[in-house]
């Protein structure tokens, strides 16, 4: 029952755009918890962000224990499974993301992380059987790259407002965020979503926290919308991971991460609104439109081949 549920497409589209929508919102409120904590410094974002996985690692498995009606454990066979999981797709994923986004727009951000599919896609090809690229992938993920280069395109120049520690982290995040889906999905038969995504998320923050009190990074000013914004943010990842994860194990991969095109339309339109951001300029409505069109080549199936 629950097999059939969750492979049924409109369950699959609703969630996942819910998920994505979780996610494009995480781009401004991020940046507008950095402003109420006066976080500026590398180590001090990266520690932020171990504070909220961790706690969103602590709700996950709470939640999970609920669901499953037991104290989720996992089994011994799995720890492997977990560091690799929480190492890509928290400490490193989250690591540079912290750190870069707050070196460029919210909507930028989102419109490049919109790559993380064909990340997917090509992970996949070499990790999952049966999920071979082929010559309408390639054309797919052609366009869309495209797209990404565009979204930085500065008075004709196509890298003039590219920034490694900015936009180039983005672009390293969301490598990390395709290839996490994969594994996400390999893993997903060794424990249930919910036992994957807590563990993960309580070791992954945990790398975070370390590396970012070894940065010198520090959380002092605390004000009560900061710890709202933080609580928001950690049950954002909560609820996010726990579906993905579930979405994954019972669908194909491309399947699922389709849909990651979604959040940079969200996050720009989100930007634009909390944060005054100036997101219609023609590149960024290119960009969006390029990474559209890549994701729909990429997912199109013949009428014959139904």
């Amino acid at each position: 029952m629950k097999n059939n549920f969750f492979t049924r497409p409109v369950v699959v589209a609703v969630l996942a755009l819910f998920t994505c929508a979780l996610w494009g919102s995480a781009f401004p409120a991020i940046k507008i918890g950095f402003a109420l904590m006066n976080i500026e410094t590398a180590g001090s974002k990266v520690l932020y962000a171990g504070c909220r996985f961790m706690v969103a690692g602590i709700m996950t498995l709470i939640l999970a224990s609920i669901i499953e009606k037991r104290i989720v454990i996992i089994k011994k066979s799995s720890i492997p499974a977990i560091c690799i999981q929480g190492l890509i797709q928290t400490a490193l994923q989250y690591f540079f993301f912290y750190i870069g986004l707050s070196l460029t727009s919210g909507a930028k951000a989102s419109v490049i992380n919109g790559a993380n599919t064909f990340f997917s896609i090509i992970a996949a090809h070499f990790l999952i059987k049966g999920e071979k690229i082929n010559g309408r992938k390639i054309v797919g993920c052609t366009i869309g790259f495209i797209g990404i280069i565009v979204v930085n395109m500065k008075d004709g120049n196509l890298f003039g407002d590219f920034s490694i520690i900015g936009e180039g982290l983005i672009v390293v995040c969301t490598a990390a965020y395709g290839v996490g889906s994969v594994t996400l999905k390999i893993f997903s038969d060794k424990e249930s979503p919910g036992a994957l995504s807590a563990y993960q998320l309580i070791f992954g923050s945990s790398l975070l926290i370390i590396a970012g009190l070894l940065m010198g990074g520090r959380l002092e000013t605390f004000s009560g919308q900061a710890v709202l914004l933080l609580f928001y943010l950690s049950l954002l990842t909560t609820v996010s991971f726990y579906l993905w994860a579930t979405l994954l194990k019972y669908n194909p991969v491309s399947k699922v991460t389709v849909f990651g095109l979604t959040i940079p339309i969200f996050g720009v339109m989100l930007s634009a609104i909390t944060l005054g951001e100036d997101v219609f300029k023609i590149t960024n409505i290119i960009a969006l439109l390029l990474v559209c069109v890549g994701i729909i080549v990429v997912n199109y199936i013949p009428e014959h081949k139904k």
